[in-house]
């Protein structure tokens, strides 16, 4: 009967994108071959949005597990070949300004279900938004019952004593004196471009009591179930997972960054309709969204499926209204032509 009813859904989805005659489905191309992460996020992806779209649309979809680094190298090169294989694959904010070259470009107004469905912002001119979470305070509730709030709160150790965790990821450089401009009193909307001076300044304050320079995100769950710090910046999607296995931990969205990681369609790819076909068939199939974000921790960007959650499950994830409000929207195309500025500035303030 599940079965049954996820079919059904998703062949509604697929049908109110393009309200197609069954013998045009052709038009769609017999195969798309989607490049993800492997792991937990490829077999979710596949149950609960491969499986249907194929099924509902007559396409197989074809996974190919690679990581980011590995996916961007192999598309270049087959977009200097003239012999593109992927037709969609995994993209960051800074890779839609970055790879933009390489991209196609797509008309957001003609996914249907992207329109009425998406949040604000769910389609940009070269992806669409598959998962988003933001960088936020993962803080002990045992510590701290009442809070902190914000990047004030984390730089206040009087109010809010104890040691601290930040990340040294070694790919998210701008992460780390961006909160620091926030808690100094930047203006969300005035953060960029970054005063690198006064952030350094203000993260001179709070580095004597940094504990841990995380690395992975692995590496900060585990520092918040052994509570060798009371708060740190985490990925929310990791301090949800934390918090679900029962440590005494809570999330504080006040000015988290937003992250999201973003489908793209690679310009001259093989099938760039059924790649939009999918993209739109994400959205709307509604049904599938509750458990595929309880499964990776992270929201996705569909109002339909978030709507689809009780409320105090709801307000976990970051496309939740009263937690999205809260976000830090990146200017990429700064960060993306600052990025050496970046990664110089913070390896010698953090080596020094």
């Amino acid at each position: 009967m599940e079965s049954r009813k996820v079919f059904s859904t998703a062949a509604v989805a697929l049908a109110a994108i393009f309200s197609l005659a069954p013998a045009q489905a052709q038009d769609l191309g017999k195969e798309l071959v989607i490049a993800t992460t492997g792991g937990l996020m490829r077999n979710m992806l596949e149950e609960h949005m491969y499986v249907p779209f194929a099924k509902a649309s007559g396409v197989e979809v074809i996974p190919f597990d690679i990581e980011v680094p590995d996916q961007w190298a192999r598309a270049e090169a087959m977009a200097r070949t003239g012999n593109m294989e992927f037709d969609i694959v995994t993209a960051t904010g800074p890779d839609l300004v970055d790879k933009a070259e390489i991209l196609h470009e797509i008309d957001c107004s003609a996914l249907k279900n992207v329109v009425e469905f998406g949040v604000d912002g769910a389609c940009e001119p070269y992806g669409v938004a598959r998962t988003t979470g933001g960088m936020l305070i993962a803080y002990d509730k045992e510590a701290f019952p009442e809070g902190p709030e914000n990047w004030a709160d984390f730089w206040d150790v009087e109010k809010f004593p104890g040691p601290r965790g930040l990340p040294d990821t070694g790919d998210r450089d701008w992460w780390v004196p961006a909160v620091a401009l926030l808690a100094d009193g930047v203006k969300p909307s005035e953060l960029f471009p970054m005063d690198l001076d006064r952030a350094y300044a203000k993260l001179d304050e709070i580095r004597p009591h940094i504990a841990v320079w995380w690395k992975t995100g692995n590496q900060v769950q585990q520092i918040m179930r052994d509570k060798e710090v009371v708060m740190t910046m985490s990925y929310s999607g990791r301090a949800l997972a934390t918090i679900k296995e029962g440590s005494p931990w809570a999330m504080a969205w006040g000015d988290a960054l937003k992250d999201t990681g973003y489908m793209s369609i690679m310009k001259d790819g093989p099938n760039v309709a059924g790649a939009l076909a999918y993209l739109d068939f994400f959205y709307g199939n509604a049904d599938a969204h509750p458990v595929f974000m309880r499964a990776v921790n992270y929201a996705t960007s569909s109002k339909a499926g978030l709507e689809k959650m009780p409320p105090e499950e709801r307000v976990l994830y970051a496309t939740a209204p009263e937690n999205y409000s809260k976000l830090v929207q990146p200017d990429f195309k700064w960060i993306g032509e600052n990025r050496a500025t970046l990664r110089d500035r913070w390896t010698a303030w953090l080596t020094q």
